[in-house]
């Protein structure tokens, strides 16, 4: 059953309300009796596996040094 809540209320019972909301209430939160927003819990999202975004791989080249004339430039 959805409990509608006027925003006054709201303010003052936040944390027990997110708790309702956690555990699968649905709750309006209204201003003048009107509807505006509904309390409801973030989906679980599956956890972080590393390497998931996995770039181009980095030459090896990349890390040899410069040529000397190269090396000019940057001084």
């Amino acid at each position: 059953m959805t409990e509608v809540v006027n925003m006054y209320d709201a303010k003052a019972q936040l944390s027990r309300l997110i708790d309702r909301a956690a555990a699968g209430e649905d709750i309006l939160i209204a201003r003048a009796g009107k509807p505006i927003v509904r309390l409801v819990p973030v989906e679980d999202s599956l956890p972080r596996q590393p390497g998931m975004l996995k770039g181009p791989a980095i030459p090896d080249a990349f890390f040899d040094p410069l040529p000397e004339d190269e090396l000019k430039e940057w001084e």
